[in-house]
C-alpha cells in the first residue's frame, strides 16, 4: 500500500497523480451494494472511498501523515471531475462527490495522465556557462634574466631539482576588472550548477527555466539582508503593507507584541490572525512563484538533509520581495506553533494544522490547475515549518565557492614562453576522471617518482663543476638511498669507473743504494794516536 517513492525530476506532480490513482484503483475494496431496490456490483460508497484513500495517503511516503480527511475529500472530487471514478449511473464531471452512502465505481478506461516526453539533454544543459575572460594586458620584461650558477655542493644538494641556467622568457598577465554584470552571471551559473548537483540530476531541463531567473535577485538575496538574515528591500512599495506587518508582529510576539495601541478584547487574537490570512490568500501569485513550482515539487522526493540544502538554494532564486514575505511568514508560523501562551485560534484544530491549511496554497501553487497542489503544498509547508531555522539561510559552501572563484579571476598570472595556454585562464568547471585500479596507481606513482630520481642521478654524474671528491660522496649517498636505481645505472665496476677520468700515475722516486763490498757493520770508535 505504501507504493514507490517518486524521486526528484521533471513532471513529478504528474507521476505522483498516476501513482496515487494506480494504488487507489488497485486497493480500493469493491462489492455489491443496494440502492433504490437495485443492486450494483463492483461499487463502493463515498464514505468508504474517503476512509480508504485517507489512510492510503497517510501511509504513503510521498505524502505523509499530515494529510487531512478534508484534503482527501477534495482529491476525490477531482477524481470524479477527471473521470477517475464515476457514480453508478455513469455520471461524472459536473457531479459533486459526497462523503456519504452515495455509490460510485471505476470506469473501464484508463484514467492515467500521459507523462510529457522530456526533451533530450543538451550538451550544456540549462545551466549557463560560467564566464571566463581571455583578455589581458601584457607587461614587458627582459627576454632573459641571467642567474649566477650555484657551484658549491651544499647549495646543489638543496636545489638539485631547480634547473641551473637562465630563467625562460615570461610575461605578467593582468585580468581586466570584473564588472557587476560578470559577478552577477557567475553567481547565477554557480548557483544553478550547485542546485543540479544537490538534486542529483543530469540536467535541470523540465524542472527549471534558467532564462526566467534574474542573477541580480540572487546577489541581493545573499548580501542585501539585515542582521537577522531577512531581505531588506530598496523599494518600500514592494514590501508588505504597514498594517499587515503590525498584525504579524503582534501575533508573533504575543502577548507582548501589541504596539498598535488598540484595546484588547476577547477574540482579538483571532481577528489579527484573520487579517494576516486574508492578505496572503489574496495574493495573485504564490510566494514560491509559478515558474519555480516544478523545482520545489522535486525537492519533496529527497532525504531531509539534502532537501534542506536544496531548499536553501532554490529560495535564493526568488525575487527579493517574495523571499522577504516568505521569511516573515515562516517566522510567524513557527512562533505561533511554539507559543503556549497564545489562545487557541480555532476551536476544532490545533495551531500547527491551522497554519498549514491556511497558508499552504499561498506558498506553493501551479499556474495551471494541478490536482495534487494542496497535498504537495501541505507536505512542503510542514517540512519548512520543522526546519525554518535552516531553509531560508544562504548556503555557506556555495558562498565560499563563488567568492574563491571570483578571487581566482582577479588574480594576476605569470605565463612562460613556449608553454601551452594557461589553464587558469579558463574558469574551473566540473570534470570527471576515470577511476583506476590500485595496481595502476602504484605503477604510475613509482614511475613518476623514479623518473625524477633518475634525472637527479644523471645531474650528479654530468656536473663538470663538482670536484671528484664531492661527486663520489654524492654517489655514495645516492647508492645508500636508492640501491636499485644505482645498480641499474652502474651494473658493474667498469661502468662506475668510467664516470671518473683516469688520473696520471705518479712515478715513485728511486732509492739510491750504495754498493757495499762488505756487509754493513756498526760504527766502532777507533783509538786515536797522537804524537
Amino acid at each position: 500500500m505504501d507504493g514507490k517513492m517518486i524521486g526528484p525530476g521533471p513532471y513529478r506532480a504528474t507521476k505522483l497523480w498516476n501513482e496515487t490513482i494506480r494504488l487507489f484503483r488497485g486497493g480500493m475494496p469493491v462489492r455489491r451494494h443496494w440502492a433504490h431496490f437495485r443492486s450494483y456490483d463492483h461499487s463502493f460508497t463515498g464514505a468508504e472511498a474517503v476512509d480508504f484513500l485517507h489512510e492510503l495517503l497517510r501511509q504513503n511516503q510521498n505524502f505523509g501523515p499530515e494529510v487531512t480527511r478534508y484534503q482527501t475529500l477534495q482529491l476525490l472530487r477531482k477524481f470524479l471531475k477527471n473521470h477517475v471514478i464515476e457514480d453508478v449511473k455513469g455520471r461524472f464531471g459536473k457531479e459533486d462527490f459526497e462523503d456519504s452512502g452515495h455509490l460510485y465505481r471505476f470506469p473501464p478506461q484508463s484514467p492515467l495522465k500521459p507523462v510529457p516526453v522530456r526533451p533530450p539533454v543538451r550538451d550544456h544543459s540549462s545551466v549557463p556557462r560560467i564566464p571566463h575572460w581571455d583578455d589581458f594586458e601584457e607587461i614587458s620584461v627582459p627576454e632573459k634574466i641571467p642567474v649566477k650558477p650555484l657551484m658549491n655542493s651544499e647549495s646543489w644538494n638543496k636545489r638539485h631539482s631547480i634547473a641551473i641556467g637562465e630563467v625562460p622568457e615570461c610575461r605578467l598577465i593582468r585580468r581586466r576588472e570584473l564588472t557587476p554584470k560578470h559577478v552577477d552571471q557567475i553567481w547565477k551559473s554557480m548557483t544553478l550548477t550547485h542546485l543540479q548537483t544537490v538534486l542529483g540530476l543530469r540536467s535541470l531541463d523540465g524542472v527549471l527555466d534558467a532564462k526566467l531567473l534574474s542573477p541580480k535577485h540572487i546577489v541581493h538575496n545573499v548580501f542585501g539582508v539585515n542582521k537577522q538574515g531577512i531581505v531588506v528591500l530598496k523599494n518600500k512599495a514592494e514590501d508588505l503593507p504597514h498594517w499587515v506587518l503590525s498584525a504579524m508582529k503582534c501575533l508573533a510576539n504575543w502577548p507582548n507584541g501589541n504596539d498598535t495601541r488598540q484595546p484588547m478584547y476577547p477574540g482579538f487574537e483571532r481577528d489579527v490572525f484573520r487579517t494576516v490570512a486574508e492578505h496572503f490568500q489574496r495574493l495573485k501569485e504564490p510566494l514560491l512563484t509559478f515558474h519555480l513550482y516544478e523545482i520545489f515539487v522535486s525537492i519533496l522526493g529527497l532525504l531531509q538533509s539534502v532537501a534542506v540544502e536544496a531548499l536553501q538554494v532554490c529560495c535564493l532564486l526568488l525575487p527579493p520581495a517574495n523571499r522577504r514575505k516568505l521569511q516573515l511568514l515562516m517566522r510567524l508560523m513557527a512562533k505561533v506553533c511554539a507559543n503556549p501562551s497564545l489562545p487557541a485560534l480555532n476551536d476544532t484544530i490545533g495551531a500547527r494544522t491551522l497554519m498549514v491549511q491556511t497558508f499552504s496554497r499561498c506558498i506553493l501553487g501551479s499556474a495551471d490547475e494541478v490536482d495534487l497542489d494542496e497535498l504537495l503544498a501541505t507536505k512542503l509547508v510542514t517540512f519548512m515549518i520543522d526546519n525554518h531555522d535552516c531553509v531560508l539561510k544562504v548556503p555557506s559552501n556555495l558562498r565560499k565557492s563563488v567568492e574563491e572563484h571570483l578571487s581566482h579571476l582577479r588574480r594576476a598570472q605569470i605565463k612562460y614562453a613556449g608553454a601551452d595556454m594557461d589553464t587558469t585562464m579558463a574558469s574551473p568547471s566540473q570534470s570527471f576522471c576515470r577511476q583506476i585500479s590500485t595496481e595502476e596507481f602504484e605503477q604510475q606513482r613509482v614511475s613518476g617518482s623514479q623518473g625524477a630520481i633518475v634525472a637527479l642521478l644523471e645531474n650528479i654524474i654530468q656536473d663538470k663543476n663538482m670536484s671528484i671528491k664531492d661527486k663520489k660522496k654524492k654517489l655514495k649517498q645516492f647508492q645508500r638511498s636508492h640501491p636499485d636505481i644505482y645498480r641499474r645505472r652502474f651494473p658493474n665496476a667498469e661502468s662506475e669507473a668510467a664516470v671518473f677520468p683516469e688520473r696520471p700515475q705518479r712515478l715513485k722516486p728511486q732509492l739510491m743504494f750504495l754498493t757495499l763490498k762488505k756487509p754493513f757493520q756498526p760504527f766502532q770508535r777507533s783509538w786515536s794516536f797522537r804524537a
